[in-house]
């Protein structure tokens, strides 16, 4: 996956673009009696289209004999009733195609609706390592950017080829009815036109695969600037910021420019080549004309046909660089359907119901990536109602432990058990349904207060939402507010500050009716004395359940029924608080450091 770094280099080409496309046939297919009377009707439109050379020339062909026989002669009747077939097969063709335009619009936006779908449920099923390996940025980026280009694509593209293919093909026969020597006056320009078509699509299909990447890592440096607007600011780091943008901006300008610099050759090329062949039929046109083979009537249709042909020809070749555009996109949201999901419960798996609490770890080793191994041999044992403290210096593995025990990540090695048995036993959901969970980083949605407290507990009352917010000493705090517990908070709280957001999660987990409760430095954003409360309320809340607590301030865990010391991936020490002072070993070090 590109980073922010990844600006230039070697050019990839789509790894199967014939694979991509069949998927994308696939949601077509979805719609397929809608596309096929859409066919129909775009091709009925250009029957329309090409009856209009036919009936020009017989209109001209009417006035050169009436001009052969003197003034006078002239049938205009007959020219007046070509002409009004001629307005009434253009009036009828374009309002076929403005329905094909139409239709195709709306099978367009339903494709788009669907592909948006299969991807918001991926990201639903998707393991969490995904999101700690790649850019939010770039992942909104395929749901939106890219898939915006496929359905665009979609909706105009193929009515388009459809609707050359049977204007090429038609204006070809027509031309070969009519006059098959002039034909072979411009027949030299078809094979030229291709060939050059095919050599350009070559060259500009990895520059297409190449700015969608650019496009992603942009957004995703973007999204990752606007989260972290305070800190750059707080920094004074807005000018190094900008340069950055700056910089990859330009690599995504550049690609931009590359691709569709390249790309938009093609069509005024292709439109040279074809000149050459109307100049051809000119030329040998009127040599055919004084030998008397052929009449203006065939010239004149001749050259509209040939138009009719060359035109077509130009949108083609500029279709192509679309498609192939759409195809690099495409691409990257297929990859993304592709990734491996989270794993699938076992056929036998357990549901688990009525959890007592009871955790245990045991020989526990885990790393991120095979070569670096983050937790070595740990076991841990947690009884219902026990809080276990996890502590330790940064970077030991406290909240990786966190992760194994919600099956974010599975153990490489040992076994973790719930209630007796493997966590692997049971369904991942009714396992994670068993925690409660409150982080450090806290994540509240768009809503009133009282959704986002109600969060998992759809069938929660006013009553009780109430009870848990007094609990967690945020309850004075929402009623001083204009609507109360209706108010409504901006998307991830930005309109509350973080100690307040925090208290409000908590008050969530405390709603939520669980055996067993995670606080990741819940109370990291709390001052002390609200800090002391809330922990009084969490543990007359929690009576008869199981709580994991990770701090990194000791005073927090000191009433904790265990304590488990890690540093560099293992279990240095365990015991009660007043145990490991009196061991006056790592913990008695970090508590003293704390306090020095």
């Amino acid at each position: 996956m590109p980073g922010r770094g990844d600006r230039g280099g070697e050019k990839q080409k789509p790894k199967n673009a014939k694979r991509t496309l069949v998927r994308i046939i696939k949601y077509l297919a979805a719609y397929k009696w809608v596309v096929a009377a859409l066919v129909v009707l775009a091709f009925l439109s250009n029957v329309g289209n090409l009856m209009g050379p036919r009936l020009a020339g017989e209109a001209i062909g009417v006035v050169e004999e009436g001009a052969k026989l003197g003034p006078g002669h002239i049938d205009m009747d007959r020219v007046v009733r070509y002409a009004l077939q001629m307005a009434a097969f253009y009036v009828g063709s374009t309002l076929l195609s403005f329905l094909v335009g139409i239709g195709m619009a709306r099978v367009g936006r339903r494709i788009a609706n669907h592909m948006r779908r299969d991807v918001f449920h991926k990201l639903m099923v998707m393991p969490v390592s995904y999101f700690d390996r790649n850019q939010a940025g770039d992942i909104i980026s395929r749901v939106s950017y890219d898939v915006d280009v496929v359905t665009m694509s979609l909706s105009s593209d193929v009515v388009q080829i459809i609707t050359s293919l049977v204007t090429v093909v038609g204006s070809f026969v027509m031309m070969v009815i009519i006059s098959p020597p002039m034909v072979c006056l411009m027949i030299f320009t078809i094979p030229l036109a291709i060939w050059y078509t095919r050599y350009m699509s070559k060259k500009t299909r990895p520059l297409y695969s190449k700015r969608s990447r650019a496009y992603g890592a942009m957004n995703g440096f973007a999204e990752e600037m606007f989260s972290g607007q305070k800190t750059i600011l707080a920094y004074a780091n807005e000018d190094r910021v900008t340069e950055n943008f700056s910089e990859i901006n330009r690599a995504a300008a550049e690609a931009y420019k590359n691709s569709d610099g390249l790309g938009v050759t093609m069509g005024p090329t292709i439109g040279m080549i074809n000149n050459f062949g109307l100049s051809a039929i000119g030329m040998g046109g009127a040599v055919l004309y004084l030998l008397n083979i052929v009449g203006l009537k065939q010239i004149s249709s001749f050259v509209l046909y040939s138009r009719k042909f060359s035109g077509p020809i130009n949108e083609i070749s500029n279709i192509i660089n679309e498609i192939y555009s759409a195809l690099a996109a495409a691409e990257r949201v297929f990859e993304f359907l592709d990734e491996p999901e989270e794993p699938e419960d076992a056929p036998d798996a357990l549901e688990l119901r009525d959890c007592r609490g009871s955790v245990e770890a045991e020989d526990v080793s885990f790393g991120y990536t095979p070569e670096k191994t983050v937790l070595r041999n740990i076991s841990l044992e947690a009884k219902p109602g026990q809080t276990v403290a996890i502590v330790g210096p940064t970077g030991a593995g406290k909240t990786t432990i966190i992760n194994l025990l919600m099956r974010f990540y599975d153990v490489s090695s040992g076994t973790i058990r719930v209630d007796g048995h493997e966590e692997r036993e049971y369904t991942m959901s009714s396992l994670r349904r068993g925690y409660a969970m409150v982080l450090q980083d806290t994540w509240l949605f768009d809503g009133t207060i009282f959704e986002n407290i109600a969060y998992g507990r759809e069938d929660a009352t006013r009553e009780e939402v109430v009870a848990a917010a007094k609990a967690a000493m945020i309850h004075n705090y929402i009623m001083r507010l204009p609507e109360g517990y209706n108010t409504r908070i901006s998307e991830d709280g930005g309109n509350i500050s973080k100690g307040q957001k925090q208290l409000l999660t908590i008050a969530r987990a405390m709603l939520y009716n669980t055996s067993m409760l995670i606080l990741d430095e819940a109370t990291s954003n709390v001052d002390t004395n609200t800090e002391k409360s809330v922990q009084k309320a969490i543990r007359g809340l929690m009576q008869g359940k199981t709580c994991f607590v990770i701090a990194h301030r000791l005073s927090t865990v000191q009433n904790a029924d265990k304590i488990l010391v890690i540093d560099h991936g293992e279990l240095t020490e365990s015991g009660t608080h007043r145990e490991l002072m009196e061991k006056r070993g790592f913990y008695y070090r970090l508590y003293a450091s704390q306090y020095e």
